[in-house]
């Protein structure tokens, strides 16, 4: 098989383990486990230096439970890396699915998942001297723990869950576009069964196909635990039902992504730089050496002067000694919090404290602008506003889901996913991911406004369906508990106005741009922000476009527009009025939002499209005073 050119970046999304993708030559092939990764290409670990991939982020780290991350590695020939490490690596892709037909005569037939050829010539055809060639087949099944394996042909058309029968099979199509028109034979002289309803899911959440694969009705064909791009075809225990798909369905696989804005340790650059240089591989074994030792702070100031004397130079003893009191109070904090914390939360605090002050660091570049210049109107619904020239984002795979984007599966859970086996050894603890920089728009609402709009008892009624959606997926377990507030709804609708207005003032595309919400009302926290900014790996918004049109003068025309434009969909006055009796969009927890209006790519939003309402921001057909930029 070829080679696959895929980006570094999307391996972590869309593509990352567990993902499948099409060659050039059209073979379907999905991406192995991280246990198969960082291997040249005979497969070896010899001569790879895994230092030199190493992401340190140690809020995330925290978070997620491991040591460090890691970058996918990157393909290098001879001469394109120092001492000649880590030369000729590849991510492996395994062959999925892995029954192939023949579009002449239907013959069915399995291969291996490290079968290499990109032609598999059909024996029927061939023995009638015809020169077919066969393709993968359309339909894999899935479950919603995210096990994944080949449509079970064999024990569809047996209607049997162990039928004994090895002969040839053949998928046929008899005319018609409808999933009733393709019919499984065999050769056996079974009666042949077509394919009808073998995606249909019942109202209570089992499937045609686990529910009547066999005709003993009191059977029940279970998901076998499949995990090919483990590079293994072993089942494992699992009793959900399984669900027949397409292979290139939008929801075969759903990356679970976390990131985090990186954010100073310290106001001071020199101190900041100092502590990134403590956070990385070359400092752990001179920090593990001035721990055992137990000095003063001096001590360990001196000691650090011997070990990396090259490194410190440039920077005095008082710089050193304030990183690592910083250092020790950061492991400190992380030994303090209790596990019953919601850590990400606690991150996003941290990132809010932060960008709501000017700071001029090495990886975040903040400058508060001047409220004065901008129009009175942005002065009446923002308190504040902050151009965010630079900043750094990691982000992390931490698992991935199949059929919803949320499953109820703990983050260890989804982190299992990933790879074959449990590492025992600390250093294996590890997570694929990348960063990325880029730059945005920090707007901070008006607090006393807000607090006004927010307790309007008209305001809470039109919030309270959404809240009782929220519960109901939570019960499902189809979504973490998230308290659905008028605050957390209208922020998030107000940030995906604003993307949408953005694609058409200065060019970006709304992939290219995204939305971190700062949203609480406890009296220690009580967020009110909202981040959009741009950190793709390409060249969109590195050239300083979306602060500029943050500046005063361009951003009135923007929330103008964006404003101006939610009060009237092209699909009015359905979008509205759904919003009044219902719910509609994805798992039908949005109010009067639609792809018309307020809805953005899966990469651009925090919340899979979900808890939008048009009518928190310009009121909906029986009431203006709803409408946040109303009052």
């Amino acid at each position: 098989m070829v080679d696959i050119p895929i980006r570094r970046a999307q391996l972590i999304a869309p593509f990352g383990p567990g993902a499948m993708t099409v060659t050039k030559e059209g073979v379907s092939v999905i991406c192995a486990g991280i246990d198969h990764w960082y291997k040249d290409n005979y497969g070896t670990y010899e001569n790879i230096d895994i230092e030199h991939f190493k992401v340190n982020e140690w809020r995330l780290e925290k978070l997620l439970n491991v040591n460090h991350f890691r970058l996918p590695p990157d393909f290098r020939k001879t001469g394109q890396s120092k001492n000649n490490t880590n030369l000729y690596m590849n991510i492996p892709f395994l062959r999925f699915p892995q029954w192939h037909y023949c579009r002449f005569c239907g013959r069915l037939e399995k291969f291996n998942l490290h079968t290499r050829s990109n032609r598999l010539e059909c024996a029927t055809c061939k023995e009638k001297n015809h020169k077919n060639y066969l393709v993968q087949v359309p339909y894999v099944a899935m479950c919603e723990h995210g096990h994944l394996q080949d449509f079970p042909w064999r024990e569809w058309v047996h209607r049997s869950s162990h039928p004994t029968c090895n002969k040839t099979m053949f998928l046929n199509s008899i005319g018609g576009s409808s999933l009733a028109s393709m019919v499984v034979k065999c050769e056996c002289g079974v009666e042949p069964r077509s394919l009808m309803r073998i995606t249909s899911v019942n109202s209570n959440g089992t499937t045609h196909l686990s529910q009547h694969l066999d005709n003993d009705k009191d059977s029940v064909f279970t998901c076998q635990g499949k995990t090919p791009w483990l590079g293994s075809e072993k089942s494992q225990l699992c009793s959900n039902n399984l669900r027949a798909t397409l292979r290139n369905a939008s929801n075969v696989y759903f990356a679970k992504i976390k990131s985090s804005i990186y954010i100073p340790a310290d106001k001071s650059k020199e101190v900041d730089e100092i502590l990134e240089m403590f956070r990385s591989e070359l400092f752990k074994p001179y920090l593990t050496i001035i721990n055992r030792r137990q000095g003063s702070i001096d001590e360990q100031i001196e000691d650090m002067r011997v070990l990396a004397n090259r490194e410190l130079q440039p920077y005095t003893d008082n710089q050193i000694k304030d990183a690592l009191n910083a250092l020790n109070n950061e492991l400190e904090t992380i030994e303090e919090e209790s596990e019953n914390t919601n850590s990400e939360h606690r991150l996003r605090v941290e990132e809010y404290n932060v960008l709501e002050n000017e700071t001029d660091q090495h990886n975040l570049r903040i400058i508060k602008a001047d409220m004065n210049k901008y129009e009175v109107n942005i002065r009446r619904d923002f308190s504040d506003i902050f151009l965010v020239e630079k900043l750094k984002e990691t982000r992390v795979l931490a698992g991935f889901t199949r059929i919803n984007s949320e499953n109820g599966l703990s983050t260890e859970e989804l982190k299992r996913l990933l790879r074959l086996n449990e590492q025992s050894d600390e250093d294996e603890h590890w997570l694929p991911a990348y960063e990325v920089y880029g730059e945005g728009i920090f707007l901070k609402l008006n607090k006393e406004k807000l607090f006004e709009w927010e307790n309007s008892p008209q305001v809470l009624g039109r919030t309270k369906s959404l809240q009782d959606k929220a519960d109901e997926l939570f019960r499902e377990g189809r979504m973490t508990y998230k308290n659905i507030t008028p605050r957390f709804v209208m922020i998030h609708t107000l940030a995906h106005l604003i993307i949408n207005q953005l694609t058409f003032e200065c060019g970006y595309s709304t992939a290219a741009l995204r939305e971190r919400l700062y949203v609480s009302k406890s009296s220690e926290e009580n967020m009110c922000g909202l981040l959009i900014y741009t950190a793709a790996g390409d060249s969109d918004g590195t050239l300083g476009g979306l602060v500029k049109m943050g500046k005063p003068g361009n951003l009135e025309s923007i929330l103008k527009k964006a404003i101006e434009n939610a009060r009237w969909c092209s699909a009015d006055p359905i979008c509205m009025e759904i919003g009044s009796h219902g719910g509609q969009g994805p798992d039908s927890s949005n109010l009067a939002a639609c792809h018309n209006c307020g809805l953005l790519p899966e990469t651009a939003c925090e919340e899979f499209n979900r808890f939008l309402d048009r009518a928190l921001i310009v009121g909906d057909l029986s009431s203006d005073n709803i409408g946040y930029f109303n009052l």
